[in-house]
């Protein structure tokens, strides 16, 4: 059974997220604050996605992803107040995976729950292809689930990877944001191009020496994002 934890100081969302998370057939653990869900992460290593809060207090989710991060590439996904945008993106640069904005449809939570746990388990699981690709001095290797520029490894999310291997394999074709989204994050009608905006700049940082410039992924401004050769 696949193990979820659920962190909110506010008890009657920790409810509601038990019941709705429940009859889906996940187990899951539950916190209060950012302390107390560090604790669970040590303690139960195999815990598949975290699903927290923003404001909390002690340590609040920025606080606990950032030390999150530092520990394990689990699927994050932010639980926000309308008013908390600059949180949301903040957390998607630091290395959240999505965020739901609080009052959220149960048929909206799960939709992201399994869609973050879907890319978890596919970049996870072990691949028979040999799909090795290779642009400028970019390369990613799909079995190995491995990315190396210049023939250093770069540490990405699995999302970011997920967007990275959807363009390099078709170098020089042009995905829109809501193409990206319902081919890495797997549920269209709730992508938002902001998302897809975030992780590609975090995106950029990783592979590009001038992330300003870049040379390999590019904007095609009204269309979307492509990947190319690395010309000047």
């Amino acid at each position: 059974m696949t193990k979820i934890l659920i962190c909110d100081d506010e008890k009657d969302i920790v409810r509601a997220l038990e019941i709705y998370l429940k009859a889906e057939g996940y187990e899951l653990c539950k916190a209060y604050d950012g302390e107390q869900a560090l604790e669970i992460l040590h303690a139960e290593p195999d815990i598949r996605l975290v699903l927290i809060d923003i404001m909390m207090p002690k340590m609040d989710g920025i606080e606990a992803l950032t030390e999150i991060r530092k520990i394990s590439n689990v699927p994050v996904i932010f639980l926000t107040a309308k008013s908390e945008d600059t949180d949301k993106i903040l957390g998607l640069n630091l290395g959240a995976d999505d965020y739901i904005t609080k009052p959220f449809l149960p048929a909206e939570l799960t939709a992201r729950v399994r869609s973050s746990l879907r890319r978890y388990t596919m970049l996870g699981s072990i691949s028979e292809e040999k799909d090795v690709y290779t642009i400028g001095s970019i390369n990613l290797n799909d079995p190995a689930k491995e990315v190396r520029v210049d023939g250093d490894i770069v540490n990405l999310t699995r999302t970011e990877y997920e967007i990275l291997k959807l363009l390099i394999r078709e170098p020089g074709k042009v995905f829109a944001p809501n193409e990206i989204y319902a081919k890495v994050w797997g549920d269209d009608p709730y992508g938002t191009e902001n998302t897809v905006a975030v992780h590609i700049r975090r995106l950029r940082e990783k592979i590009e020496i001038d992330p300003a410039k870049p040379r390999y992924l590019k904007v095609v401004w009204g269309r979307g994002y492509k990947i190319e050769g690395g010309s000047r």
